[in-house]
């Protein structure tokens, strides 16, 4: 008796094993044809960076200083405001010229002082002669007309004297006229010099106060690298003329530097809205909009195939968590489409006969063609026969049972 109660458990265990094998579903996953509001977006990486940002590069002081010593800089991220000194370069090679070209100056002002003296002098001993070879010229001239009366050989000694006396009175003209274009052209010369020692002077003295180097703007202050060394410019690091010394990004208005790829170019437009999120807080999003499209295509890097365009996002307002150099995803907003029809990605096989969805169809599958439309990362439109909340299969575990049988 107990050996038949025993068989009779045994055998209900196999039926009802049986029959739950028989029932059990092939599919462990499914999705539902969702109808509602449908936005098509594009997520790209991109990086925060400061809307205005001030560098600040050596430039050539004056005609002579292209090289500065720095003697003093603020910290790595030091908070400045506007006027604030960030840099101090060393003014001591510019107050040994000041000192320089005043002696120098001095030299040159005696000199133009001394050459006036003598040209005056000059003009003295010059009208002296002229006065001199006038009078001798009239005194000739006057006793060649008194010598018509007189023998023929006379009147020609007197014509002699006379133009001998003549060519004496020109060529003393002559050498006054001279010697005033030279006086001239010394003067001149002179009062260049002096003109020239001023000007480097008041050049020299008006370079002081640029060796401190304020920013024009609030913001951090970023610390350039020396272009020699490789390392952050300090105190005693000798700069050349083109070397950048340090940024001060204004952290208030912020802006993404991005890019697109070039499939998705003709998706994208000046003003478009864009939500932008940090890595460090993927729940929060800040609003933003399009303010440039680059209109070259280059290679996203030089490891990548992928060619993009690089785009510019403004944020439309201003955040202290936001900070330059910070990752970020950008989502563009391409389309917002109502009361439209749309399943994820994974739901949908493309093929050469066009695009097909699994409906859930009892333990099977029902293979439907369906047309397609707007897409974003997760998911994609499509209109067909099918009803809005039925089942359909993932792709992959159509794949799965098929790789089963």
């Amino acid at each position: 008796m107990m050996r038949l109660e025993k068989l009779h458990l045994v055998l209900m265990i196999a039926v009802v094993s049986s029959t739950l094998f028989s029932c059990k579903n092939p599919f462990t996953d499914t999705n539902e044809i969702k109808k509602g509001d449908f936005r098509q977006t594009i997520v790209e990486t991109g990086e925060l960076a400061a809307i205005d940002t001030r560098s600040f590069v050596l430039p050539r002081f004056g005609r002579y200083w292209y090289n500065m010593k720095v003697i003093g800089i603020l910290e790595q991220g030091a908070e400045v405001k506007a006027g604030d000194s960030i840099i101090q370069l060393d003014p001591s090679e510019v107050k040994k010229f000041i000192l320089e070209q005043e002696s120098y100056l001095q030299i040159q002002v005696a000199n133009l002082e001394k050459l006036l003296v003598n040209q005056s002098n000059k003009r003295s001993e010059q009208e002296s002669s002229l006065k001199m070879a006038e009078a001798s010229f009239n005194l000739k001239k006057l006793e060649m007309e008194y010598s018509k009366f007189e023998s023929e050989r006379k009147k020609k000694i007197k014509e002699l004297q006379f133009d001998q006396e003549k060519r004496k009175l020109n060529k003393v003209k002559r050498s006054i006229q001279l010697s005033k274009t030279i006086a001239a052209n010394e003067l001149k010369i002179q009062k260049i010099n002096v003109l020239q020692v001023r000007t480097d002077l008041k050049d020299a003295i008006a370079v002081l106060p640029k060796l401190t180097i304020r920013t024009p703007i609030p913001g951090i202050f970023q610390i350039a690298r020396n272009d020699e060394t490789g390392n952050m410019i300090k105190i005693g690091d000798q700069l050349w003329q083109g070397s950048n010394m340090g940024n001060v990004p204004n952290l208030k208005w912020m802006k993404v530097n991005t890019t697109v790829n070039e499939n998705d170019f003709y998706k994208i437009a000046i003003g478009q809205k864009v939500l932008v999120r940090l890595d460090a807080t993927p729940d929060v999003s800040f609003k933003g909009e399009i303010t440039n499209i680059g209109k070259l295509c280059h290679r996203k890097d030089n490891k990548s195939r992928l060619k993009v365009f690089d785009v510019e996002v403004k944020l439309q307002k201003s955040d202290e968590r936001l900070k330059p150099g910070m990752t970020v995803s950008c989502e563009f907003i391409c389309k917002d489409l109502k009361n439209t029809t749309f399943v994820p990605l994974n739901c949908l096989e493309t093929t050469e006969e066009g695009s097909f969805i699994y409906l859930k169809n009892g333990s099977g599958y029902l293979r439907t063609k369906v047309k397609t439309g707007s897409a974003n990362n997760t998911h994609i439109v499509i209109k067909g026969d099918f009803e809005k909340g039925q089942d359909i299969i993932p792709i992959d575990q159509i794949e799965k049972q098929n790789e089963e049988k």
